[in-house]
């Protein structure tokens, strides 16, 4: 068990332009978030439109109609919440960044090791690194990612204590950016309950929790319905609610005296960094968190659209020999050419950079390694986004968006067919 490995950097320029001295490991070549790719929801950019002749600024945080919104989202998932437990920040970069730096300055004694499933978002790991935490990576289990596999969980806890680290923070994440997956609630519990019975506090990044492919055939739940003293929740709310380009995420603290004052200083730290949300985006942010009728049937719209294609091209991966589990949520699915790494080395592929390289140029489009994502270099690990599939255009996009049939549509089509060609190519 050791700490994030530093990425190394490989010869020749990357097909993004990227010189040998700019290489693989600067945090600003880290992969975005999977985009939607679709068109805003009605009525969302009159509402941001309109907010942008306001003169007064969101307050650190958030104003009240925004917090309001973000509480009321919550209530409606069946965790109770008031604008008084509750921060906005411009994006879940600095929002976690807050949070982390205000549980080490408080919640212990300066010192906040983080735990994280391996893989995970590729945003987690930066922010830690920024405040000199060590960061652990603890594997998954079998059946899914975003959560860590319990026994491996204390496992790790008690070697990090035994070389005198001080592990305090769990992140992990109930609908899975690489993975698609979603834990069962089984292993949440026990991967929560081990957590807290360590001393952990658990920051539980729910982002996707609205993407669900089969709403009524998963079940999706809060570690913070589990372990409600002992839990802080995340949402970027790019996730399903709002464009990339308008930045926005919300915290949802405990109950307790301590969940206050973790709140506190992480209003303290979104102070100091002027983290504050424009006041547009703050507006349409707090229509979106209403989930009023046309911001819902898009967001169902928009699921079943990425559901939909995530399945087709789960089926092309599955058919090239390669592995990778059920997308069930998100716009994006975890896929593992192990099976095919004869062919990728007759290609001259022999590891996850190597991989991210080939297929972004053979496909045209980014495929982030998984060592983006914290898993091992050697592993021939990739995660493919369904944005892409749509369309190369914003039309194209709002015609997949639209139509009853859209894997019948030319683009989408001929998308996937591309895919399934160029992995079919290495068996």
């Amino acid at each position: 068990m050791a700490r994030t490995p530093p990425e190394r950097t490989p010869p020749g320029r990357t097909p993004h332009g990227r010189t040998p001295h700019e290489g693989h490991g600067p945090v600003r070549y880290g992969p975005p978030a999977p985009e939607p790719g679709l068109p805003v929801p009605d009525g969302l950019a009159e509402v941001l439109a309109a907010a942008s002749r306001r003169f007064a600024g969101e307050p650190p945080g958030g104003g009240p109609a925004l917090r309001e919104a973000a509480a009321g989202y919550w209530r409606r998932r069946g965790l109770a919440a008031g604008p008084d437990g509750v921060v906005a920040a411009p994006g879940p970069q600095p929002l976690l960044f807050a949070l982390l730096g205000a549980y080490g300055g408080a919640g212990a004694h300066g010192r906040g090791d983080v735990l994280l499933p391996r893989p995970s978002p590729a945003w987690w790991t930066p922010q830690a690194r920024l405040l000199g935490r060590p960061a652990y990576r603890v594997p998954t289990p079998a059946e899914c990612g975003g959560v860590p596999d319990p026994y491996a969980l204390l496992e790790t806890v008690r070697r990090v204590r035994a070389e005198g680290g001080a592990p305090a923070l769990l992140l992990l994440s109930v609908a899975d950016d690489p993975t698609a997956t979603v834990p069962p609630p089984e292993i949440l519990r026990e991967a929560c309950e081990a957590a807290v019975g360590e001393g952990l506090h658990i920051i539980s990044d729910e982002t996707w929790r609205d993407t669900l492919h089969r709403p009524g055939g998963t079940t999706l739940i809060s570690p913070a319905e589990m372990c409600p003293d002992d839990v802080t929740v995340i949402a970027d709310l790019a996730g399903a609610l709002l464009p990339s380009a308008w930045p926005a995420a919300v915290a949802r603290f405990p109950p307790t005296a301590a969940g206050a004052a973790l709140r506190a200083g992480t209003l303290d730290l979104l102070t100091a960094l002027g983290a504050n949300v424009a006041e547009p985006v703050a507006a349409a942010a707090a229509h979106a968190l209403a989930e009023p009728a046309p911001v819902t049937a898009h967001r169902e719209r928009a699921v079943a659209l990425h559901a939909r294609v995530g399945a087709a091209a789960h089926r092309a991966v599955l058919a090239s020999g390669a592995l990778a589990r059920p997308p069930a949520a998100g716009r994006h699915l975890y896929a593992d050419l192990g099976p095919l790494r004869r062919g990728l080395a007759a290609r001259g592929v022999g590891d996850s950079m190597e991989l991210e390289e080939y297929l972004t140029g053979r496909l045209g489009t980014p495929v982030p390694g998984g060592h983006r994502f914290g898993d091992e270099l050697g592993a021939l690990r990739v995660r493919l986004s369904t944005a892409p599939l749509l369309g190369a255009t914003a039309e194209l996009r709002a015609e997949a968006l639209a139509s009853p049939d859209p894997l019948a549509l030319p683009q989408v089509a001929d998308a996937l067919t591309l895919l399934a060609t160029a992995l079919g190519e290495l068996r």
